[in-house]
């Protein structure tokens, strides 16, 4: 169903960090580059599993959600608001624990207000960690999340709300592509 991002997942590099097997991809670390037609087909797909009724952001993590709310932002006239691993000290800001598989640290969530609509869309979950971290901090401030979407799911992760994702694969010396969501 995603022909682009599955060629794309199955040819891409493998490194090690530690034992932790790192796939090496444009849609989750840039490299090589972010090839418009990837970014389209990604784009597209997340916008048909979205409920965008009525939301006033499109809300990504720094560094690898941007492109992705980008493209969608650019095709439903959305806002993006993107939560920076940099604190600001702004009225309102929110801390955020940021946990994935191989690494911790903080993050901030700025111009979110309660009662906001809000998706949250993203390049991959693993574990869910970070993930549950800016959950907690929105459900804090009194967004409404009204749906979110990854790209790739790898690994089975425990979210404390359901999502959809385009593709779910495995990882080991390759990516073999498990599931493509409909």
């Amino acid at each position: 169903m995603y022909p682009i991002l599955a060629d794309s997942l199955v040819t891409c590099p493998i490194v090690k960090k530690g034992e932790y097997n790192y796939f090496v991809h444009p849609i989750t670390d840039g490299i090589p580059d972010i090839d418009p037609g990837l970014l389209r087909e990604i784009a597209v797909g997340m916008i048909r599993r979205l409920n965008l009724t009525d939301v006033k952001y499109i809300v990504t993590a720094e560094a690898m959600g941007i492109p992705i709310a980008t493209a969608i932002s650019l095709m439903t006239d959305i806002p993006v608001n993107i939560i920076r691993k940099r604190r600001y000290g702004l009225p309102g800001e929110c801390d955020v624990c940021q946990v994935t598989g191989y690494s911790k640290g903080e993050m901030y969530i700025n111009g979110i207000s309660k009662g906001d609509r809000i998706v949250i869309v993203d390049d991959v979950i693993s574990t869910g960690g970070t993930m549950n971290g800016i959950i907690e901090a929105l459900e804090s401030i009194g967004a409404e999340i009204v749906d979110i979407a990854f790209v790739i799911k790898k690994g089975k992760p425990i979210l404390k709300l359901p999502y959809s994702y385009l593709v779910a694969i495995e990882v080991t010396d390759t990516v073999r592509i498990v599931d493509q969501s409909a």
